[in-house]
């Protein structure tokens, strides 16, 4: 429970934390320390996100983790080879519709936050890298630290995640098989509306 607690909360916590517009031109490693402690201090103090407001916690994300996030990249990643069959409409529809169910589904999480802590490890690039992986431990007492990565590239507009791994296994590779799964069952629109209807059921289950 405490893996798949990490996995959904740290997505959308770092996303919200790197909103901060004064950290954008930081380095990769001190503006994910920075914001995330930041972050761990807001969670703490709010009443409604501790008490369970869903609600409150998706439109948290969604002002601030889909600036951050480079979604485009990730949905490319997660569909693979497929990400070609597709036209530039059945693109834009897939990105819009995996955006939507990691918000949906990872926000919720933020309800669950109590007192874990994050362990920073030093970051291994150089000046001139236009990708990095900031790496980092979850601790909790009573339970094995997990550690979770955090695939970031430098844009114009300062650094983005692309991918978050956990324990060693990465987001968008998860989420692989299964798309590449229902493109070869039901083709890309197949998969499209399958995202769709995913997002409709997470909707209602959390109105």
């Amino acid at each position: 429970m405490f893996r798949s607690l990490l996995v959904s909360m740290f997505v959308p916590l770092l996303g919200w934390a790197l909103a901060v517009p004064a950290a954008a031109q930081e380095p990769p490693d001190v503006l994910v320390k920075s914001v995330t402690q930041e972050v761990l201090t807001i969670v703490r103090a709010d009443k409604d996100i501790q008490s369970g407001s869903t609600r409150k916690s998706v439109a948290l994300v969604e002002e601030k983790v889909l600036p951050h996030f480079n979604f485009a990249r990730m949905t490319a990643l997660a569909m693979g080879p497929n990400w070609r069959k597709a036209s530039p409409e059945q693109q834009k529809q897939l990105v819009d519709q995996f955006r939507t169910l990691l918000v949906r589904t990872y926000s919720s999480a933020l309800t669950q936050y109590r007192n874990q802590t994050i362990e920073f490890k030093p970051l291994r690039m150089q000046a001139a890298d236009t990708e990095a992986t900031v790496r980092s431990e979850v601790r909790q007492s009573g339970a094995e630290a997990i550690a979770i990565d955090y695939a970031m590239e430098k844009t114009s507009t300062g650094w983005k995640v692309y991918d978050v791994s956990v324990a060693g296994v990465s987001l968008v590779t998860t989420y692989r098989d299964s798309f590449a799964s229902e493109v070869r069952n039901t083709g890309v629109d197949g998969l499209i509306k399958t995202l769709a209807d995913k997002n409709r059921q997470l909707e209602t289950k959390n109105s």
